[in-house]
């Protein structure tokens, strides 16, 4: 795990957050670790059909039926839920294929209308609730290819590098209000959303932990998991090497790559 940049301490004890995509993955493992951790209030966020399927929800949680790609939704999202004081961008969608293969921009438009438009709709609707509980924090959960295209998941890749922009940018316009803003780059990660991907994949209980210490620490961007760790690294040290790397893992592949 490595950080860059620091900023102010977020304290995880007695927080009350809003984590959306919920209801599994990574979102369910925030969430539970949140509990654990003694938040005082977890709004769980995510489709209907997700929530029904979860039989037991950790102490302090309160589900909320929310589309992030709905704007209607997401303001009353944030009017239900004022008492917010740390936001968690989390749900996405991901669809295994290349930006010229994929046999229409159907799947694309929809990758960027969850994974950068709704982070986007939920940092604007936030804003002014955060601002009015002592600025509060938001993490944007990203990808370790938002840092340099993985062509097997092109349009994902790009819509999460679109999101590591958007949250440069909303932590820029949130400063003055005293909001921390967490750039996460997760390694890929055993979750739904990856089964059938062959390769080397990180606890979504890790991933929750690190993301959690990092908001403690005051950490603005955190790579975690072995190999967003060393794609880092990589990026900013030979950022070509990179590109060529995730160049070889086209459309069709079925493995992720491992630690270098």
């Amino acid at each position: 795990m490595t950080d860059e940049g620091k900023s102010k301490r977020v304290q995880i004890d007695g927080c009350i957050a809003f984590v959306t995509g919920a209801a599994g993955g990574i979102g369910s493992a925030l969430v539970e670790t949140l509990s654990r951790r003694s938040a005082g209030h977890i709004y769980a966020a995510d489709l209907p059909d997700p929530l029904r399927n979860v039989t037991t929800w950790p102490a302090r949680t309160e589900p909320v039926e929310l589309d992030v790609t709905y704007a209607e939704d997401v303001a009353t999202a944030a009017r239900r839920c004022s008492d917010v004081t740390l936001l968690i961008n989390n749900a996405a969608i991901l669809e295994f294929a290349g930006l010229i293969q994929a046999p229409s921009l159907a799947g694309a438009r929809a990758q960027f209308e969850v994974n950068f438009w709704g982070y986007l709709e939920m940092c604007r609707a936030f804003a002014p609730v955060l601002a009015r509980n002592n600025g509060g924090a938001i993490v944007n959960v990203l990808s370790e290819a938002a840092r340099i295209n993985a062509p097997f998941v092109g349009a994902y890749s790009a819509s999460k590098a679109a999101a590591w922009s958007l949250t440069q940018g909303v932590r820029a316009e949130l400063a003055a209000q005293g909001t921390h803003v967490l750039a996460a780059f997760p390694s890929s990660t055993d979750t739904p959303m990856l089964t059938g991907l062959d390769g080397q994949k990180e606890s979504p209980g890790i991933i929750a932990e690190g993301i959690l210490d990092a908001l403690a620490s005051g950490t603005e961007d955190i790579s975690l998991g072995k190999h967003s760790v060393y794609f880092e690294s990589l990026s900013r040290d030979d950022p070509k090497a990179a590109e060529r790397e995730f160049a070889l893992f086209l459309p069709g592949a079925d493995a992720i790559p491992d630690q270098g």
